[in-house]
């Protein structure tokens, strides 16, 4: 079995920029020349997410107001008291997405659906750059 790391970077606008990395990790993929196994995905820092969806306007929009929601930016959140960077919303929001996930693959193709894109989720106040750490375990 290899064991290959890899990264994607990409700069983000913040808050609420939802960023399909579909064909970047394609293109790590396909230059693996790996069969079967799993990638693992990992974004460095807790402001920011990873997860699937079919990446369309409307469902974009779907989510943004979803996240709002359940995460208002224009509330009290205590993590302010203790940076005073008023993105404790981005924060909660990171953590209920979560920071990684695992994709399986099997002769030679990742096994996401018709409609499935991996999409990195911005939730900071303010832009970033982003390490989104890609790790392939297989053969």
């Amino acid at each position: 079995m290899k064991i290959l790391n890899n990264r994607i970077s990409v700069s983000t606008k913040g808050n609420e920029d939802f960023l399909n990395i579909t064909q970047q990790l394609n293109s790590i993929f396909t230059e693996s020349g790996l069969d079967n196994g799993i990638v693992t995905l990992f974004v460095s820092g807790s402001t920011a997410g990873i997860t699937t969806f079919e990446y369309e306007p409307g469902l974009i929009q779907d989510l943004k107001e979803f996240y709002d929601k359940i995460a208002p930016s224009n509330v009290h959140y205590h993590h302010d008291e203790t940076w005073g960077d008023a993105n404790g919303f981005s924060h909660v929001r990171a953590a209920f997405t979560g920071p990684s996930m695992v994709i399986p693959f099997e002769k030679g193709r990742l096994l996401l659906g018709t409609w499935q894109q991996v999409v990195l989720l911005e939730f900071d106040n303010r832009p970033r750059k982003r390490d989104i750490i890609v790790q392939l375990m297989g053969e």
